[in-house]
């Protein structure tokens, strides 16, 4: 059996001087705890959410909420997830699905920033998440025809994403290729691939030169 708290060390980010405790921290298990996950601290998830910035104030961000104490729901959203993430998911105390309203509430135009927004909404979540000792695993592989079936969305509110929420488990209760995915070393690019000098993309920022 594998300690979650050395895990958790173990995967902790090689980052620079000042950044945040809880970036440091944060990585996407696959095991998740049985642990449920107190009313009060998804409320703070929720809330760190709400308060991202987005295009014009718009908040389009809209997610589906279901925890393991509503069997009936919890399936109706595990259901939306792909074989794949199915098979590990179904481990975690709280899924969400990540929706994103592609038209402007203010005038019915395309918001082709939703997407973006959204993003910046779970990335609030998913910090808020790291301070609270939480992991969120997010996830691509849905299936949207289904979501869009399933909770009858409007023409103009797209599925996006999953998110698995809860508490670090065991990877030895993973599959052998998730467990030993699961243990991994995580790694990065390199600043000089990320950020680029107003010179010319692909020229590496003058700031990184002279860090």
């Amino acid at each position: 059996m594998v300690d979650p708290k050395n895990l958790s060390e173990a995967k902790r980010a090689d980052v620079g001087a000042g950044v945040l405790e809880e970036i440091q921290k944060r990585w996407s298990p696959r095991a998740f705890s049985a642990q449920p996950v107190p009313d009060d601290a998804l409320r703070q998830l929720f809330d760190a959410a709400r308060w991202a910035m987005s295009s014009f104030n718009e908040q389009p961000w809209r997610y589906v909420v279901a925890t393991k104490d509503d069997s009936d729901g919890y399936e109706r959203v595990l259901h939306c997830l792909n074989e794949f993430n199915r098979e590990w998911a179904q481990t975690a105390p709280v899924l969400m699905l990540g929706l994103a309203k592609s038209t402007f509430s203010r005038n019915g135009k395309p918001n082709r920033y939703a997407r973006h927004d959204l993003g910046a909404a779970s990335a609030f979540l998913t910090l808020q998440a790291s301070k609270l000792d939480l992991y969120v695993h997010q996830m691509a592989g849905i299936l949207p025809d289904v979501i869009g079936e399933t909770f009858d969305l409007p023409d103009d509110v797209e599925p996006v994403t999953g998110l698995a929420i809860g508490y670090l488990g065991d990877p030895d209760n993973l599959s052998e290729t998730l467990a030993e995915r699961e243990r991994g070393e995580r790694t990065r690019k390199s600043l000089s691939e990320i950020f680029f000098d107003a010179a010319g993309y692909g020229t590496p920022a003058r700031v990184i030169e002279r860090m």
